[in-house]
């Protein structure tokens, strides 16, 4: 699922849970994948947008990632999903993060 394919269009999130319960099993880890801007503090908004929707008290597991000319960092975070609503959930966050060039 990427950035592109999570428009706001609101009939299209009964087909989106389907398709993660069916691909998915749950509860589980779940791994999100962000690229963007590595600058004015994105991986900690981006992590910190993951700790807020899942109401966690410690950060999700997380690696990094930095392109070679060091333009862009990839951010692979791996948290604990208790069903696919909270995938969409998280999805939807990242919609609204400054810096963010693509996820899925």
């Amino acid at each position: 699922m990427s950035s592109e394919e999570l428009g706001s269009d609101e009939p299209e999130r009964p087909s989106f849970i389907e398709l993660l319960r069916t691909h998915h099993e749950f509860p589980g880890p779940y791994i999100f994948k962000v690229i963007g801007y590595p600058k004015d503090g994105f991986i900690a908004r981006v992590v910190l947008a993951v700790r807020e929707e899942l109401n966690l008290s410690i950060d999700p597991p997380y690696t990094l990632r930095q392109s070679s000319a060091g333009k862009y960092v990839a951010l692979t975070l791996e948290p604990y999903m208790m069903n696919a609503e909270e995938v969409l959930a998280v999805y939807a966050k990242f919609q609204s993060i400054e810096g963010i060039v693509t996820f899925c």
